[in-house]
């Protein structure tokens, strides 16, 4: 990082404070104006906070360390783009008419309290325990690669990285409750978008274009088709079946039953159901914005392919090839295989060898806006959902500043939260991998109850509230198995016993697992019990939907809404075309 690389920075932030400045003075002290902005947000703030809330460290760390190692497999979920098209087109008229809060709050319309507390509590353990977690692990990998050197006393740049990004991040998002956070999110998504194009093209002009990418990483690396079919089985759609002992459970690779039936499945929950995402459709006025907002959220959902993947396959071939001495010592082990830890590490690391200086300077602002930007929608989405779903509730006659207080006070202790998690992440560097499972038990019930609810009138309050504690109770279950070999050295469970098979199945088929006992729980018990009042949620099923609000939603969109949906759609089908090795 040279002087001009921290002018940019500087810049970046002052840009930054300015912005959340003007939103406070705009802001008034009501809840609807501090947790949905007013709900007066245009379609491209809802489309770029939306994408900038998605683009965190999952991206800076994960995508990117995936690209290093496994090439385009991953695209797989960058791809489901078109999920943001299920939320604008099939979700939206139902959040947006309902004039809720929170997606709990919606449950509740749709069918009783208690379903609203579950869904509220599970929400808020999850994203302390995952998106700020993780956030946080990410924040110190990029402080600690690109200014290893910096310590202030007994703290290391992981730690010093890490604090930074926490409380930066939470004094906006405390000050300016959810506009700040949209209107930062928008200057983040530019921020970002700039510096991570710039990354590829150096990248690229470091590696010596597209083509000598192509053949250094491989046909293999190209490969968008490989983690779907089965080896051996080329151009097939046959289940996964090899003579080892209870391979079809334990393939190591991403099968096609998974990715086929689970990946969709969390990523309907993740883009459609999770406040964390919704919250930004919510602020917006009308129908029509915030459905406009999930098309341009989906267009700019398909960029991290190309500047997040690519870079981290771009920092593969210069360590491989041997043209970057310094990629090469650090990312290629003895044997010659790249070192899946240090993987984690080839956005930041590329950052550091390939950019000129201030170019490196604004690509550093992009990544600790994508950190930013991912941390400051979990504390708002925390602090919503804390203010809105159980403190209004229990003082039903609290005044609306009050409100507003409480949800500043929720966010400032959502940050001391993570701050107190830096030591837990810092000691546990393989604790990214294990994340990667928690969403895959927790989306199944989720996505049950929203989606067969709005699309089953008949379905009931026992039954969503049935499916959702069992749901939740085989998530944790699995959890709990998989803990203790993950943090004790040595910890193996009996072979073939019941645990053994329980932490070796496949996360995914697990995730299948549970989603199909979901289903069976929901429509089982509810049309075991009474049904419900079809009066009382009236509008809030597609069974229920009154005349006006059909009429309603079909004035919200016309041509240029369909021809920007299917842009998305063929863009994705033209990916999985290209990427066939």
């Amino acid at each position: 990082m040279t002087g001009l690389d921290w002018a940019v920075v500087a810049a970046y932030f002052g840009l930054l404070l300015a912005l959340t400045w003007w939103v406070i003075l705009k802001n008034k002290d009501t809840p609807e104006d501090y947790f949905l902005a007013g709900r007066n947000l245009g379609w491209w703030v809802v489309g770029a906070s939306i994408f900038s809330s998605n683009i965190g460290s999952e991206h800076l760390v994960g995508l990117a360390g995936s690209g290093a190692t496994d090439g385009v497999a991953m695209a797989h979920y960058e791809l489901h783009a078109w999920c943001l098209l299920v939320l604008g087109w099939v979700l939206i008229p139902f959040y947006i008419g309902s004039r809720v809060f929170t997606m709990p709050e919606f449950l509740e319309r749709r069918f009783d309290p208690a379903s609203r507390w579950v869904l509220s509590m599970i929400s808020l353990v999850a994203y302390v325990v995952t998106k700020i977690a993780v956030g946080i692990f990410a924040g110190g990998i990029v402080f600690s690669v690109l200014l290893p050197e910096i310590r202030i006393g007994p703290l290391d740049a992981f730690w010093i990285g890490s604090i930074l990004v926490i409380v930066l991040t939470g004094a906006y998002t405390v000050l300016g409750g959810l506009r700040a956070v949209v209107f930062a999110d928008t200057l983040q998504t530019v921020v970002l978008v700039i510096g991570s194009v710039l990354v590829t093209y150096y990248g690229l002009q470091a590696i010596g274009g597209w083509d000598e990418l192509r053949r250094i990483a491989g046909s293999e690396m190209f490969n968008l088709w490989k983690p779907l079919v089965p080896e051996g089985m080329e151009a097939t759609w046959a289940p996964v079946i090899e003579s080892d002992r209870m391979a079809w459970y334990f393939n190591d690779n991403y099968p096609w039953l998974s990715m086929l039936f689970c990946a969709p499945v969390i990523g309907m929950w993740y883009w459609c159901t999770d406040q964390y995402i919704v919250q930004r459709a919510l602020g917006a006025p009308n129908q029509r914005e915030a459905r406009r907002g999930t098309i341009f959220a989906g267009m700019l959902k398909l960029l991290p392919v190309f500047v997040f993947i690519i870079p981290g396959m771009i920092a593969f071939a210069l360590a491989s090839s041997g043209q970057s001495a310094y990629l090469q010592e650090t990312m290629i082990g003895p044997d010659g295989e790249v070192l899946r830890d240090e993987a984690q590490r080839a956005f930041p690391l590329l950052v550091a060898t390939v950019l000129p200086s201030g170019i490196r300077g604004l690509v550093v602002a992009g990544m600790l806006a994508a950190l930013m930007s991912s941390l400051s929608s979990t504390f708002n989405a925390s602090a919503t959902l804390f203010t809105m779903d159980f403190y209004s509730k229990l003082h039903p006659n609290v005044s609306q500043q009050r409100l507003v207080w409480i949800g500043r006070l929720a966010t400032t202790v959502m940050v001391l939260i993570g701050l107190a998690w830096i030591p837990v992440i810092q000691g546990g560097r393989g604790l990214y991998d294990y994340l990667q499972g928690v969403q895959a038990y927790l989306a199944p019930p989720i996505f049950v109850v929203f989606f067969l609810g709005v699309f089953w009138k008949r379905l009931n309050a026992r039954g969503c509230l049935a499916a959702l504690i069992i749901g939740f109770i085989m998530g944790l279950f699995r959890l709990a198995v998989d803990t203790p070999p993950q943090l004790i050295d040595g910890f193996e469970y009996t072979p073939d016993s019941f645990l053994w098979i329980v932490n070796n199945m496949f996360f995914q088929y697990y995730s299948i697992l549970i989603l199909l006992v979901c289903v069976a729980v929901m429509v089982g018990v509810s049309y075991a019990t009474a049904a419900p009042d079809y009066e009382r949620i009236s509008g809030l099923t597609y069974g229920t939907v009154t005349e006006e609000g059909r009429r309603e939603t079909r004035s919200s969109w016309n041509a240029v809404d369909v021809i920007g949906s299917v842009a998305i759609l063929a863009a994705i089908l033209a990916a999985y075309l290209y990427f066939r090795g």
